[in-house]
């Protein structure tokens, strides 16, 4: 700015100064022209040299100040620069953390790697690499995991250092005043920066080089892991080629490697632990599913069980009801054996323990119900799976395994033959066992054969795959006997549609039995093929197709992604209408309080089911992967659709909202729509359903359920006011006649004697004086009911008070005239015959 009022005073003294010049020349005489030119001459040149000068200073003036204000700029994003880098490094990885878990990656991967790598043997076992390919994939998950980590942290270091190094190497910082003043006073402020710099600097690229250690670990041990997974991978491949070549020599010859057992029986039990803790970990939301499965299972159960213990249906011995004996066991078994499948290749000792819950609590449900024989052969088959389990557990081989599996399998052949031959196969509800137990006695057969001559690992398949798969069809024969029995039972109990699901029980119990054992015999497959390696070379490629991304115009999907779009919203509507049945009409058999708690419920419930419905889409939708664009795209398409024909829809769903909020009635509740009465049994999401009280079921459209001129008559209370008519002759007592009718209303305990009845003399007819009896009645309900007995009760009292009941409408009037003329002329025409 100084340097403008200069130039520009600088510029106004020279127009001054050549004005004056100019007016002074004009009085000087014409012969010194040639002498004047001249001076005029060396005036200009001075000047042109003066304006050079001038703008060379304000030059050089406006490039220094154009370099100072660069340089405030670079040493400011510096500064901010160097404070981003330093907070991230406050809050950036714990690389502790990261490295202790490291630590305990390379420990488990040596035990993993236990008589696989190292002890290994003579031969390897499937069992063993199998267990140990599984621990490796879940540390190589833990592994990657670690290393984005690692990689992100070190990607963002490396972009700080360069957005430094790029800062510090402008030029613009080594340009220095020409002032010393000003040269002194910069590097005093180069100094100050380098001193706040210099510290986060160091911390920089001291926390590069521990990150790159770190992830040289890192990616060291992942090389380790899959070098071991593809050395497991060619193991079982070479196993699955040479199934029933020789492993071992014969059982009784000579043993060559002795490792002891029990050092077997620990190393053993830790990779088991270890291989349920990780899966138990990774697939903690699935456990939590299960568990809300079986809690919704056991109260649907119980509330079943209740209406059979209301309605007197239940029997003693709970035959063709065991699905009712123990519902929270029934609903373990149900849940564990349907739903396992949830659960993508789980560790043996994970299947384990879910098919040893079921078959204990199978055997406590059906415990006196299946014959004596028949429960000892299957608590004997259990008790030999229970020790086939054992032996499953145990990874390598040695040969006490070898002695005790030639045992367990001799007895399982045994235990079967003894099933056959004592002819009792009349008693078994389920005919299927049969083949199983025959099924059990040749596997149990092979595996003795091959294990005396050395084939370990497919004589260990076999022992352990009979009793694995007879026990498995058990528990699938019980799940499907429990399911008919339930959809049996509920079919009785919601014969009349009395529940809102609307699910037609007789038909799906007719269809049920047919899909289960489909169902059995697929899962039943699965479970027995999960035993042998074949079983992943031919799922491998199933689900290679399931992920693999497929692409239509721009939109990229999988069948995974699809599938899961239909489970989401079928388990949505499924939920939606589970929470339904709560809103439904309340059973007149419960008591008043269940009653008003179920009614009040109603219409928040509506909201629920919306709520229910909308959150499902929207997870189907992301689950998905459909872009929200695409969703905007078909809202406006079904805008369109509204615009143009589907307004009455759209008024019924706003019309449901409207009835949700306002309360104008609710689920229970008695109205009367042009006349008709009836009970609102359910409000939907587009119509409700009105039961009349002649048995029909009226479904009314929301929106004219508004509009309509509606009488609701209990929506504050269940009160009603009846009202008999009835007359009495002329001459009769009406004081009497009052206090007669007054007695024998307040003698029923049913009226409320508030308000209080009231008896009033209407009118003087022709024959008779009628009368008017009110009386309120507590429940609307009752009301009919009431009024027949009071009808009953004044009819008594006044007949045993000779008092005579003679009324007639006019319209009776008219019809008795009408009846007398039409009997004479039924005479007249007698006579002229």
């Amino acid at each position: 700015m100084k340097s403008l009022i200069v130039s520009h005073f600088f510029l106004t003294f020279c127009a001054v100064f050549i004005s004056l010049s100019v007016s002074a020349q004009q009085k000087v005489i014409i012969y010194k022209t040639h002498k004047i030119d001249t001076a005029k001459e060396d005036f200009v040149v001075r000047m042109n040299k003066i304006g050079k000068a001038e703008a060379k200073r304000n030059d050089s003036l406006y490039r220094a100040r154009k370099t100072e204000l660069k340089q405030d700029e670079l040493m400011e994003s510096i500064k901010k620069t160097t404070q981003k880098a330093k907070d991230y490094l406050a809050l950036g990885i714990d690389t502790l953390e990261i490295d202790t878990e490291l630590t305990r990656v390379k420990k488990w991967s040596k035990l993993a790697g236990e008589g696989v790598f190292t002890n290994k043997g003579t031969s390897q076992t499937y069992r063993n690499l199998a267990s140990t390919s599984n621990i490796l994939q879940v540390l190589q998950n833990k592994i990657n995991s670690n290393k984005k980590k690692v990689d992100n942290y070190l990607k963002d270091l490396i972009d700080f250092r360069y957005q430094l190094d790029s800062l510090n190497s402008n030029s613009a910082l080594y340009v220095f005043p020409a002032d010393s003043a000003l040269l002194i006073k910069y590097l005093q402020r180069l100094g100050v920066a380098a001193k706040e710099i210099g510290p986060t600097d160091s911390l920089l690229r001291q926390a590069m080089l521990n990150v790159q250690v770190l992830q040289t670990q890192l990616n060291l041990e992942m090389v380790n892991l899959n070098s071991g997974l593809d050395q497991i991978e060619m193991y079982q491949k070479e196993i699955s080629d040479k199934a029933i070549d020789r492993e071992y020599p014969d059982i009784w010859a000579p043993v060559k490697l002795n490792r002891p057992f029990k050092e077997i029986v620990d190393f053993s039990n830790s990779k088991n632990k270890l291989n349920l803790l990780f899966y138990t970990q990774d697939h903690l939301d699935e456990i939590i599913i299960l568990f809300l499965l079986i809690l919704a299972s056991t109260l649907y159960l119980i509330s079943l069980k209740k209406k059979y213990i209301q309605r007197q249906l239940l029997h003693a011995n709970y035959n063709g009801q065991l699905v009712l004996r123990y519902p929270f066991l029934s609903a373990v078994v149900i849940v564990l054996n349907l739903f396992q499948f949830i659960f993508p290749t789980p560790p043996f000792v994970f299947n384990a323990l879910f098919w040893i819950f079921s078959a204990i609590a199978i055997t406590i449900i059906f415990h006196k119900f299946i014959t004596k024989h028949w429960m000892q052969v299957w608590l004997l088959m259990f008790m030999l799976f229970l020790f086939a389990c054992v032996n499953n557990l145990i990874l390598q081989e040695s040969r006490t395994e070898r002695w005790g599996m030639l045992v367990l399998a001799g007895i399982g052949v045994l235990a079967g033959l003894f099933a056959l031959l004592r002819n009792r196969r009349k008693e078994l509800r389920e005919r299927w066992v049969i083949y199983f137990i025959v099924f059990v006695i040749i596997l149990e057969t092979a595996s003795i054969i091959f294990n005396i001559y050395g084939r370990y690992n497919f004589s260990k398949t076999l022992v352990t795959s009979g009793y694995f798969s007879f026990v498995i069809a058990i528990l699938f024969f019980g799940t499907i006997r429990l399911i008919n029995e339930g959809l049996s039972l509920a079919s009785n109990i919601y014969t009349q549609q009395d529940n809102i699901l609307h699910l037609d029980y007789k038909r799906i119990r007719a269809k049920a039995p047919a899909l289960f054992y489909i169902g059995l015999i697929i899962g039943w497959f699965i479970l027995f093929g999960r035993n042998f390696y074949a079983f992943k070379l031919i799922t491998e490629p199933l689900l290679y197709f399931l992920i693999l991304e497929r692409k239509v115009g721009d939109y990229t999907f999988t069948i995974n992604n699809l599938l899961s779009f239909v489970l989401i919203l079928s388990i949505s509507v499924i939920v939606s209408r589970v929470v339904s049945f709560f809103a439904s009409e309340p059973n007149p058999s419960i008591d008043d309080e269940e009653r008003e708690i179920k009614v009040g419920l109603g219409s928040w419930l509506l909201l629920i089911r919306i709520g229910i419905i909308s959150i499902g889409m929207f997870l189907a939708i992301a689950a998905a992967g459909i872009p929200m664009d695409k969703v905007s795209i078909i809202l406006g398409a079904l805008g369109v659709g509204v615009g143009f024909g589907l307004q009455t829809l759209v008024n019924n769903l706003i019309s449901g909202l409207i009835v949700a909020f306002e309360k104008p009635f609710n689920v229970g509740d008695v109205i009367e729509i042009a006349g008709q009465l009836g009970t609102m049994k359910s409000i939907g999401f587009r119509s409700s359903i009105i039961d009349t009280w002649n048995g029909g079921e009226v479904i009314m459209p929301n929106g004219d359920l508004l509009n309509a001129h509606l009488i609701n008559w209990t929506l504050s209370d269940l009160k009603k006011r009846m009202e008999i008519m009835l007359g009495v002759l002329y001459g009769t007592d009406l004081e009497k006649t009052k206090q007669l009718l007054l007695d024998s209303i307040n003698a029923d305990e049913r009226i409320l004697k508030l308000p209080e009845p009231t008896v009033l003399f209407q009118d003087f007819g022709e024959s008779s004086i009628s009368i008017q009896v009110h009386f309120w009645v507590g429940n609307f309900n009752d009301g009919i009911i009431l009024k027949s007995d009071m009808l009953m009760a004044i009819d008594k009292v006044l007949r045993e008070n000779e008092i005579v009941i003679s009324y007639t409408t006019p319209e009776q009037e008219d019809d008795n005239v009408f009846n007398e003329d039409e009997q004479k002329g039924e005479n007249e025409d007698e006579n002229l015959q």
